[in-house]
């Protein structure tokens, strides 16, 4: 445990603050910041609150209780017409991939690039051409989704919420569908994305995962988040077991 001493170069930061999904408490007193260029976990039992606190970072669910603030915006304050702007500073990875399969993985990026308001033709295949080769993909621009193996589309994913170049990345156990030795090339990349300066925050179950590629770790349990800044420390599959 550590603590806490809340800096104004913080890209998210909660204080005293409660998590609500609906009308129901799941996290309470929770006080926090990550810094840019931070890797975080976030693990817990089903049900334990990572998915709330993941909406609420992204404002999906209002912050009730409490202050909180990511990449500059003040989650209990925050106007709903500022809620696109927020969201355009972060990227979302799913465990689902939740690609367009009608479109090929370039008119994939284009279409989010269109709906977030780009539009220089050029800007936007450069944008493109960026984004696919920071994940290995720079040739597999033209194909389908389901001409891809399954790795190869979280890279497109991975590729999709860095379009806007966030200053977050929130994956939502981004390997959870992938085998051991394609999870590994996943990490890999995010890490690299959080070494170019964007602070990544993964859910995960994958305990495995953590200890081979050991960072920062924030754990949902019994309505609190305990925290710790010891990434040499191992977690314990049995410990948060479903």
């Amino acid at each position: 445990m550590f603590m806490m001493f809340m800096s104004s170069d913080a890209i998210l930061s909660f204080e005293n603050a409660s998590i609500y999904q609906d009308d129901y408490l799941v996290l309470s007193e929770v006080t926090l910041e990550v810094q840019p260029h931070e890797f975080v976990y976030l693990i817990g039992k089903v049900g334990s609150g990572k998915s709330s606190l993941i909406k609420t970072i992204n404002a999906e669910l209002p912050l009730k209780e409490g202050q909180g603030r990511v990449a500059g915006y003040p989650l209990e304050t925050i106007h709903r017409k500022d809620i696109p702007m927020l969201r355009r500073r972060l990227g979302i990875v799913f465990q689902d991939f939740q690609l367009l399969i009608d479109r090929s993985v370039i008119d994939n990026l284009k279409f989010v690039l269109g709906a977030t308001g780009w539009k220089d033709k050029q800007e936007i295949d450069t944008r493109i051409e960026q984004v696919l080769a920071k994940v290995g993909l720079e040739y597999k621009g033209y194909k389908m989704p389901h001409q891809l193996s399954g790795g190869e589309q979280q890279r497109v994913v991975i590729a999709r919420a860095l379009l806007n170049e966030p200053e977050i990345i929130l994956a939502d156990e981004p390997t959870g569908n992938l085998d051991p030795e394609t999870s590994e090339s996943i990490m890999q990349i995010l890490f690299e994305i959080q070494e170019s300066g964007c602070a990544v925050i993964m859910a995960t179950h994958n305990y495995s995962l953590m200890n081979k590629f050991p960072a920062r770790t924030l754990t949902c349990e019994n309505g609190k988040i305990q925290d710790s800044l010891n990434p040499a420390e191992k977690v314990s599959e049995e410990e948060l077991s479903e």
